[in-house]
């Protein structure tokens, strides 16, 4: 019996196309589809110039690596909403999986933006170091906060 559930293996397609058809991803499709339709007139510009008194073998080159330009927006395009679905299908499967659990402790929510980020944004600091460890990394730390404070001046 189907209970409406998307698994990670085989999202249902009105998932797809809910996922897909948000406000972000209309914009997003529109990008793409503009920066393809852009690349296939940059390719016939520069094929154009090629053949013009004054072209080069540099524009028939560009000629020929704007359509590889649009068809890498292609693959991107299609990456990028592979990536979104299967990140959607990945929360809904934890979602689901908490629920089912019905064990008191951390909100799905909680679990699912801790377990997203997996490294901080920003790197902690490297400790201090101590003269009597490395001596020689602790001279040339003294020599670089010595050029700091010449460069301040």
């Amino acid at each position: 019996m189907p209970t409406g559930r998307c698994s990670a293996k085989a999202p249902r397609i009105d998932d797809v196309l809910r996922g897909l058809l948000t406000p972000r991803w209309l914009l997003l499709h529109l990008l793409f589809i503009v920066a393809t339709i852009a690349t296939g007139f940059f390719a016939v510009w520069q094929w154009d110039r090629a053949h013009e008194a004054g072209g080069s073998f540099q524009n028939l080159g560009y000629a020929l690596q704007w359509p590889l330009f649009g068809a890498f927006t292609i693959f991107l395009w299609i990456r990028i909403a592979r990536m979104d679905l299967e990140g959607r299908a990945e929360e809904g499967t934890a979602a689901t999986e908490a629920s089912e659990e019905d064990q008191p402790g951390e909100a799905p929510e909680e679990e699912i933006a801790r377990t997203r980020r997996r490294r901080p944004l920003v790197p902690p600091p490297a400790p201090r170091v101590d003269p009597d460890e490395d001596p020689e990394l602790a001279e040339y730390n003294r020599y670089l906060a010595e050029l700091n404070k010449a460069e301040e001046r």
